[in-house]
């Protein structure tokens, strides 16, 4: 396995909001219809977590299953553990339909984080944040890019395909401009 390269070199942005790239994370995207009672014994195997409900995302320690789609959820872990997650995955799946595939290089992530997170995404995403639960996943556009993302502790952990990461610093830090806040 290559070393893992981060898109931004772990940029980070400090405004009334602080702005930074995680990563790189290890990322498997999983499709499968949700009625296949394999999915759930897979999920667990490979994260440890439990299948999540609809718009969910379920974290144990550094993993986490989100809910994508219907038929779509995204695993998150180490980086260095995707191939013995692929393992597990295959191995509870047997020889019930699904896809899985690591997605890892595909995909940037940051962290939104102080006690005005969710300003930042208010200006980009059509997104009531004050009523995202903890826990609760969004899929919807900041600007015109396409993101994922959910609510977790002080902040926000926000998804979107590598090939527009300086893009999205770029929004998320434009967002954060001291000066900017929302009355």
């Amino acid at each position: 396995m290559r070393d893992p390269v981060s898109p931004l070199g772990n940029a980070s942005f400090d405004g009334f909001c602080k702005i930074r790239e995680i990563g790189p994370l290890g990322m498997i995207s999983l499709r499968a219809k949700p009625d296949v009672k394999e999915l759930a014994k897979a999920v667990k195997a490979a994260v440890g977590t439990k299948l999540p409900a609809q718009r969910r995302i379920e974290i144990a320690g550094d993993k986490a299953c989100g809910w994508m789609s219907p038929d779509e959820y995204i695993l998150i872990l180490p980086y260095g553990e995707t191939d013995a997650a692929m393992a597990a995955i295959a191995k509870a799946m047997g020889a019930a339909h699904h896809l899985a595939a690591v997605v890892s290089d595909a995909r940037a992530v940051f962290r939104v984080e102080g006690d005005k997170a969710n300003q930042v995404l208010a200006k980009l995403c059509p997104v009531d944040l004050d009523a995202l639960a903890e826990g609760e996943l969004r899929r919807t556009r900041a600007a015109q890019v396409a993101a994922a993302f959910w609510k977790e502790g002080d902040g926000f952990t926000v998804v979107c395909f590598r090939s527009v990461a300086s893009y999205m610093m770029g929004l998320l830090s434009h967002s954060a401009e001291k000066g900017s806040e929302l009355a």
